[in-house]
């Protein structure tokens, strides 16, 4: 069976992860799918399960030596909309693969399984131990990965590399970059939910009084929009990357981000002005999503809420962020509560060692790829592995355009059938020659 095939066959079986569902049936169907799919991984490696979440197990010849992890999760969003072919169906179809986690993040997954497949079958056993580690509740911040982690914690195994999905391969991620662009993600910042709540004494529509719980939480959120309380600072990673990709861009622009370092108290105050997604980049975030008060239209709520969810930068992190939140809902009489805080990961240092290994590996199999650091905007499973392993870099090995790159999460998701490939050489060089 060809991989396309295979990641059809992945496609069909509907992973879905949704909040207070117990969601263990499908992915023991994805499972099985799995087995049938890659026999040989499931034949020669150690099958751990977590409540769905995968940790596969592939005894190296040295067991002094620390292991690598592969990562990718099986668990993928709801597809809603009107979709060129259905979204589970695994369509096959324009030289592509369609259907709801192609991208996010069954393709990579697939790669992994099909690299480890093919070296067993051609006799090659690794220098050190391989993991597969694949979630099966990473769409909804659930604990699979942490399970996993705490698999490594009570043996006392240090991974000496994780890839886990973040950044792929795509041609100008930045307006004005000329070429094709690895995008290794060695920062990821923290991810903070926060209920803001405000009381009244509730009451009829027909006479409200002033400042009832929605209006207050109507002006809280004004404030925030109109007076953001954080601040840009760049850091190292998001330098690299511009003047990486400073080189590869044309006029002034080419210049700004080649010289970003001298520029950069001018870069925090012109970001924020003109490109969100940088200005993410560099610093905390604040996007206010839930909201809720009463259930009448005549009637004034004595309770009324909205969540806020935070992405948190390194030099205002998770407490800071908590705090200033804090000091301006008192302003209006409103309360926070945290729902989740977790603080910004450690960054990869992309002078170190194993973040030239993987770009090595990636000039080898995609000779005209030009590879950055770059700063996770986004959470993933990897966050969790930062604490056994200083190596945890975000890359996924597949190259996609900008409608596929749009298409994540929502509609129309395909990943193109030529890529696939590269993606299996990718994982079978990173496993052969971590050790090379």
């Amino acid at each position: 069976m060809r991989i396309e095939e295979k990641l059809s066959e992945m496609i069909k079986i509907e992973t879905v992860s949704e909040i207070g569902k117990d969601n263990l049936e499908k992915f023991e169907r994805f499972q099985k799918r799995l087995k049938e799919l890659f026999p040989s991984v499931f034949r020669t490696f150690e099958f751990n399960s977590f409540d769905g979440a995968l940790l596969l197990r592939w005894q190296g010849k040295d067991p002094s030596k620390r292991p690598l992890v592969l990562m990718s999760h099986q668990d993928v969003v709801e597809a809603t909309g009107e979709w060129r072919y259905p979204p589970f169906s695994g369509t096959i179809a324009d030289g592509a693969v369609w259907g709801r986690g192609t991208v996010d993040t069954k393709g990579s997954l697939c790669a992994i399984f099909e690299s480890c497949e093919r070296l067993i079958d051609s006799g090659y056993t690794p220098e050190m131990d391989v993991y597969i580690s694949s979630s099966s509740s990473e769409e909804i911040s659930g604990p699979g990965a942490e399970w996993s982690v705490a698999y490594f914690q009570e043996r006392g195994i240090k991974p000496l590399l994780v890839l886990d999905e973040g950044g792929m391969i795509k041609a100008e991620p930045l307006k004005g970059a000329k070429g094709r662009f690895a995008m290794m993600g060695t920062l990821e910042k923290g991810t903070c939910n926060f209920r803001f709540i405000a009381k009244g004494r509730g009451g009829h529509a027909s006479a409200p009084g002033r400042n009832t719980p929605l209006v207050r939480l109507g002006m809280f959120m004004s404030e925030i929009e109109k007076h953001d309380p954080f601040k840009a600072r760049m850091n190292e990673t998001t330098s690299e990357m511009f003047r990486r990709l400073g080189k590869h861009t044309p006029g002034a622009m080419g210049f700004i981000l080649r010289h970003n370092k001298g520029l950069s108290p001018l870069l925090n105050v012109l970001l924020p002005k003109i490109n969100t997604l940088a200005t993410a980049m560099i610093k905390t975030t604040l996007a206010f999503t839930t909201a809720g008060g009463s259930n009448g239209l005549n009637v004034l709520p004595e309770r009324a809420f909205v969540t806020g969810n935070s992405r948190v930068i390194h030099h205002e992190d998770a407490d800071f962020t908590e705090n200033k939140l804090r000091e301006i809902a008192k302003k209006y009489d409103i309360e926070v509560e945290v729902i989740m805080k977790h603080p910004a990961c450690p960054v990869v240092d992309h002078n170190g060692p194993m973040f030239h290994f993987v770009e090595d590996v990636v000039h080898q199999v995609f000779p005209s790829v030009i590879t950055c650091p770059y700063a996770m905007t986004g959470g993933t499973d990897g966050r969790h592995f930062s604490a056994i392993s200083e190596n945890v870099i975000r890359f996924a090995p597949l190259e996609i355009n900008e409608q596929q790159y749009q298409s994540i999460h929502g509609i129309d998701e395909n990943i193109s059938i030529s890529c696939l490939e590269n993606g299996v050489l990718f994982y079978e060089k990173i496993i052969k020659d971590l050790y090379k």
